[in-house]
């Protein structure tokens, strides 16, 4: 028996929730953006109205002024945000536990052995969705399909407020026509790569043969072609539930653009804090830091660095991270988000090689210290304690990594 998996998207979200807030906005264009007294920075997102503009997501403020003149720009309200995305888990969570996030305003749901309380698949797509209007004010896309890659294609299908089932009986019609990119995570690079083979739609992909795509892009390619025949099949967490710890990471979309290394700094510095804490609530070591860099063109990459000595200190992760930052970004283009994750872990407990140049008083000191400071951070907040850099720009250093911030995740088959 097929599984029945939803992917629930809320429908421009950041921008719904703004207009349930002040109605003004909702029969003008507007779009929630950067830093709008400045008219600096991105779309986050933007209403209907706004789209019928032409205004797109993540495009730069001063762009889509361009094309929409009477566009209303709005600071994006994160905590406002945030409390929308917790109401619309409870309501989802009254159908399923196994509830896995894609970011703020997604999720699959797994309702495989639940879906016989509730009538046909898209019988509770639909009451989910009226739920959601009603209650919240907001609207969500559905899709409906037997894995997590179709479930997402069939809620990016038709919006807004709209359910699409995608069985295997018509994936053939609707998924193969539609383009290779809207296939998860075929980005930009790949998707480069696949048009010189002649690749442009999902059908394509699905129909030529694994060993053309594995030469061209690696494992990679029969990855892709699994997603492309139906063929993906992996699990959607349990709620609260922790998997085997790989690797732990932290990164965000900053609220302006980063111009600089001071500015990369700022923020890099919040997220090794968060990640450094993580690191010692799981009693984890890491052997291997990684950066992760989009710009404004949304144009990424990531490099690592391997450390001499495993570490969970903050000053480590963070001066390992601006190390790889000063090597690879020259800021010809600004960038829009970065991320910082620590790899090769270890357990405390298990013996560790000594470095003969680490001043270990030092160190313990430097461990005692975060130890404090994360004490406090618990019982008083995340502001109570920061760095005397976080007040050299309010903007960039305002969110709660640990607590507050809605991390985006990494493809779920890569460790």
């Amino acid at each position: 028996m097929d599984r029945v998996i939803l992917h629930c998207d809320l429908n421009s979200f950041y921008a719904s929730v703004e207009c349930l807030h002040h109605p003004e906005y909702r029969n003008v264009p507007m779009a929630v953006g950067g830093d709008v007294e400045k008219r600096h920075g991105i779309i986050l997102a933007k209403n209907q109205l706004a789209k019928k503009a032409g205004v797109t997501t993540g495009e730069a403020l001063w762009q889509a002024l361009q094309k929409c003149p009477d566009l209303i720009l709005v600071k994006p309200n994160f905590s406002h945000y945030l409390r929308f995305s917790r109401m619309v888990r409870a309501i989802y969570a009254d159908y399923s536990d196994k509830i896995e996030s894609f970011g703020i305003d997604e999720v699959w749901i797994d309702v495989t052995e639940s879906i016989h309380l509730f009538g046909t698949p898209r019988a509770l797509a639909d009451a989910i969705r009226e739920r959601v209007k009603l209650e919240l004010g907001v609207t969500i896309s559905v899709g409906v399909s037997f894995n997590k890659v179709f479930a997402k294609l069939g809620s990016d299908y038709k919006k807004p407020d709209a359910t699409t089932e995608i069985t295997r009986e018509n994936m053939k019609e609707i998924v193969w026509p539609l383009p290779i990119e809207d296939l998860l995570y075929v980005g930009r690079a790949t998707t480069q790569k696949l048009h010189l083979l002649g690749i442009y739609t999902i059908g394509d992909c699905a129909t030529t043969e694994v060993a053309v795509l594995k030469r061209r892009l690696g494992k990679w390619g029969e990855v892709l072609w699994r997603f492309a025949n139906g063929e993906e099949n992996s699990v959607v967490s349990v709620q609260h539930y922790e998997p085997l710890v790989k690797s732990i990471g932290n990164s965000t979309t900053c609220p302006r653009d980063l111009r600089s290394l001071q500015d990369v700094k700022i923020v890099t510095y919040i997220l090794a804090e968060s990640v450094a804490a993580r690191l010692k609530e799981a009693h984890l070591m890491a052997s291997v830091i990684s950066i992760g860099v989009r710009d404004i063109h949304l144009k990424g990459f990531t490099r690592q660095i391997k450390l001499s000595q495993a570490t969970h200190l903050s000053d480590d992760i963070a001066h390992a991270a601006m190390g790889l930052f000063d090597k690879n970004v020259d800021f010809t283009t600004p960038l829009r988000s970065i991320g910082v994750k620590a790899s090769d872990l270890s357990v405390i407990e298990l013996p560790i090689q000594l470095d003969l140049f680490t001043d270990q008083v030092a160190h313990q000191r430097a461990l005692n210290l975060e130890n404090t400071i994360d004490v406090i951070r618990e019982r008083y907040g995340f502001n109570s304690v920061q760095r005397l850099m976080m007040k050299e720009d309010p903007l960039l250093s305002q969110f709660n990594p640990k607590q507050d911030h809605v991390i985006f995740p990494e493809s779920y088959f890569k460790g």
